[in-house]
């Protein structure tokens, strides 16, 4: 892997260390600027294809209520494996860990994202959940 490609590998984990600060709030306008539009959401709930900001809304809401109600403390990401694939796509797989706010572990979720690079830097163009 070449420097330059290094250095965008880091830049997308880093986005997706800040994504996981943000989302640790649960406040979904903490979490957007953090999706591409359009963005696809897959879980066991179904596919989501997200054309707008307020479709990615809708479809963590779920999510961060369900969240709230089992007092989710914070969520870290533990990274299995980080591919560049092209200059502006970047493939992330790995758990999502979540803790309860008395810092107790929750829940291992696997995780898989394809990240893109907007202008303004790289983003969630897709977010898949799995089993661990």
């Amino acid at each position: 892997m070449s420097a330059t490609e290094n250095a965008e590998n880091d830049a997308a984990l880093r986005m997706l260390d800040d994504y996981y600060t943000a989302f640790s709030t649960l406040d979904v306008q903490a979490i957007l600027p953090y999706f591409h539009e359009p963005s696809t959401l897959i879980s066991s709930r179904g596919v989501i294809a997200a054309a707008t900001s307020a479709a990615v809304a809708a479809a963590l809401k779920p999510t961060l209520e369900g969240l709230r109600a089992r007092e989710f403390g914070r969520s870290e990401l533990s990274v299995g494996s980080a591919k560049q694939l092209s200059a502006s796509a970047t493939l992330v797989t790995g758990e999502a860990i979540r803790y309860k706010r008395d810092g107790q572990e929750m829940e291992r979720v696997g995780i898989t994202y394809v990240l893109h690079k907007a202008k303004t830097g790289w983003k969630i163009a897709v977010i898949i959940l799995h089993d661990a």
